[in-house]
């Protein structure tokens, strides 16, 4: 289902005032799998989370010195010339499919959520490298903090690139 990619991304943004009564409104209408379960339990986990501890804990956790960098470009490639190249193809395909990247890079995983939804044809090289760069940004969340209710997140999008992502195609 395509909706639970778009929710999934949502996930990623910044929070505001209403942003979580927005996710878990959101979340309820996702059917049942492991997707909608890892999205209840962050959701969950940011429960009772007042609005500034979740703003630091988002920007902690995401921006500054990140816990995981949520960019799959630098995941797979580092800073060097294959990423720029490849965050140019990503670029094309999100022009193409009216994806707005949110004031984000092309290779931040929320674009990347909304252009796996809108797009009919997946790119080849984010299909060789997405299930396996989320992969490890778990696994750097969960080595630098196993507790952060961001690794529910994580699990959403590893469930929700298993279900869209053609099976085998791992780098």
């Amino acid at each position: 289902m395509i909706k639970d990619l778009m929710v999934v991304a949502d996930g990623f943004s910044y929070p505001g005032p209403d942003s979580l009564k927005h996710l878990s409104a959101e979340v309820e209408t996702l059917g049942a799998g492991p997707v909608r379960t890892a999205m209840v339990r962050f959701v969950g986990a940011l429960d009772g989370v007042e609005l500034g501890e979740w703003e630091e804990l988002h920007t902690r956790t995401l921006d500054l010195s990140p816990l995981f960098v949520p960019y799959v470009g630098h995941v797979a490639w580092g800073e060097n010339y294959r990423r720029g190249a490849f965050m140019a193809d990503l670029q094309r395909a999100m022009f193409g499919a009216g994806v707005d990247k949110g004031g984000e890079l092309p290779d931040h995983i929320a674009p990347i959520l909304r252009l796996v939804a809108a797009a009919g044809e997946v790119p080849d090289d984010l299909i060789e490298v997405l299930p396996s760069a989320v992969a490890a940004m778990q696994d750097d969340l969960k080595k630098a903090d196993s507790s952060n209710p961001y690794r529910h997140l994580l699990a959403a999008v590893g469930a929700a690139v298993k279900a869209h992502i053609p099976q085998g195609a791992t780098a």
